[in-house]
């Protein structure tokens, strides 16, 4: 078989896994996105592509490679799906998923204006890609720090859940279920260490929420960012197509398997394919992030 790598990084700890593993037996390439040219390797498509880079280019590369019959993982659709968190919101709630209440705002500049806020706020920037904006403002004086940096920004912003300070990571491969504990990024002392968390201590209304989300979206490999509500209720903060799931065991074997499936089918798995045409109110045309279109900031993996 032969499986692509639609990425810059092929050095990331899970593709590297996955490469590992599946060579010798089986042949893997790298399509850096950024790199490749008008239809590139058209003429002799791969068994199986896995779209990790969530670029615009690489999103239009994914979908052109899906018109010509190649199979992607995630699709081009599912992944633009998790790209705007304002569609990813709306989707997500539609569909009864516990997801967090979130609302655009215009810009940073513009909540910064309005004033003070009502209560503790969560701002994230709308388009998820690397270094993007995620932080805690309770004060005008907070808003107005984030907006001498972040002026232009468009955001979305949550009302902040009191937790713990810690991040439950949940991971889904191929259905299968992968979690860690992560400090959060919003904890007074910032981003901290990683601890492992067995799956099958996850409340069942977790691992449901969690699962249902690639059903919703349309996901075969995925992440979920959730939050303790309160009395183990669930809380959905984020949804990341195709993360990094570093040093979680037995998810590369996973990784790897689907690819061999995916590839051995010939095309996607039927259920990806009935879960993306369900979705008829999430956006699915890619063609809007063809470079030269910009509908949405350049984005780098996760």
């Amino acid at each position: 078989m032969r499986v692509c790598l639609v990425t810059a990084d092929p050095g990331h700890p899970l593709l590297a896994a996955v490469t590992g593993l599946l060579t010798p037996e089986h042949r893997v390439e790298t399509l850096d996105p950024g790199a490749a040219g008008p239809g590139p390797g058209l003429s002799s498509l791969a068994d199986v592509y896995l779209l990790k880079a969530r670029t615009p280019r690489a999103l239009a590369l994914a979908a052109l490679l899906e018109e010509h019959g190649a199979p992607v993982l995630n699709s081009a659709a599912a992944t633009a799906r998790c790209q705007d968190r304002v569609a990813m919101a709306e989707v997500a709630r539609a569909a009864g998923l516990p997801f967090a209440a979130t609302r655009a705002v215009a810009t940073v500049g513009e909540l910064a204006a309005a004033g003070a806020p009502g209560g503790p706020l969560v701002l994230k920037s709308r388009f998820s890609r690397r270094g993007d904006l995620v932080a805690r403002a309770d004060s005008a004086v907070r808003l107005r720090e984030l907006a001498a940096d972040w002026a232009e920004e468009p955001v979305v912003v949550q009302d902040f859940t009191p937790n713990s300070g810690w991040d439950h990571k949940l991971w889904v491969v191929d259905g299968q279920l992968f979690a860690a504990l992560r400090r959060s990024e919003l904890a007074p002392d910032g981003r901290g260490p990683t601890l492992p968390l067995p799956s099958a201590e996850l409340p069942a209304a977790w691992t449901a929420a969690a699962l249902r989300v690639g059903e919703v979206f349309g996901l075969d490999v995925y992440g979920v960012d959730v939050l303790d509500a309160g009395g183990g209720a669930p809380l959905i903060v984020d949804i990341n197509a195709f993360p990094g799931i570093r040093g979680q065991a037995g998810a590369p074997e996973a990784l790897a398997a689907l690819a061999l499936r995916t590839a051995a089918n010939g095309r996607t798995d039927a259920r990806t394919d009935a879960r993306t045409d369900a979705r008829t109110s999430a956006p699915t045309d890619t063609r809007t992030n063809i470079p030269g279109e910009r509908k949405v900031p350049q984005v780098s993996e996760k």
